[in-house]
């Protein structure tokens, strides 16, 4: 059964730092390409970052972009989502979600892309 299960959520403060784990049962991440995506409240579900097969090809929203780390170990067949500097703004729920082919591509925040989601984490970031 092809399944992304997410674990990492919590609650942290502002200039706090999180590690979010994305597993893969049932397939090999590296066959894919895996993205991250949120949603906060009353907003719409946003693409945050991606990472291609193969080359490993990264992509980041400008949001996050030199706090956030999108990163894979094949041995352990997980994704991994490091934020640094968290802020306020970051909190969502985090969805980790397999793309229908293995490359990210100009249009990796898509969410129409992907076809396989997980059940979600929760981070919120409050003082």
């Amino acid at each position: 059964q092809v399944q992304l299960v997410e674990s990492g959520g919590g609650l942290v403060q502002p200039g706090g730092s999180l590690r979010l784990s994305c597993a893969a049962p049932g397939f090999t991440v590296d066959d894919y390409a895996i993205g991250w995506f949120r949603q906060a409240p009353g907003k719409e579900r946003e693409g945050v970052s991606c990472i291609s097969s193969n080359y490993g090809n990264t992509y980041y929203a400008d949001s996050v972009k030199g706090r956030f780390t999108i990163s894979r170990d094949n041995v352990k067949n997980t994704v991994y989502l490091q934020m640094n500097s968290l802020k306020p703004e970051d909190t969502a729920v985090y969805y980790c979600a397999r793309n229908t082919v293995p490359w990210c591509g100009s249009t990796w925040y898509w969410s129409t892309h992907f076809n396989t989601w997980g059940q979600g984490t929760q981070v919120t970031v409050s003082s």
